[in-house]
């Protein structure tokens, strides 16, 4: 099973490689998705989450 983000949902996208002469290949985009333990409901519990979430400050580190 794919990763993605607990918090936002983000996750890996599709799209295709365009070389200098216009052949087409497909190829994936992959989030920056880290493994933390993290305050869920007053508890810490270990999720997911990518690092935008992390550097807004979504998400409560536990200590």
């Amino acid at each position: 099973m794919a990763k993605k983000c607990e918090v936002c949902g983000k996750q890996k996208v599709f799209g295709k490689k365009v070389s200098f002469s216009n052949r087409k290949s497909s190829r994936s985009w992959s989030p920056n998705i880290r493994s933390v333990r993290a305050m869920v409901n007053g508890a810490p519990k270990k999720i997911n989450v990518c690092a935008r979430c992390l550097k807004s400050g979504k998400v409560e580190r536990a200590i």
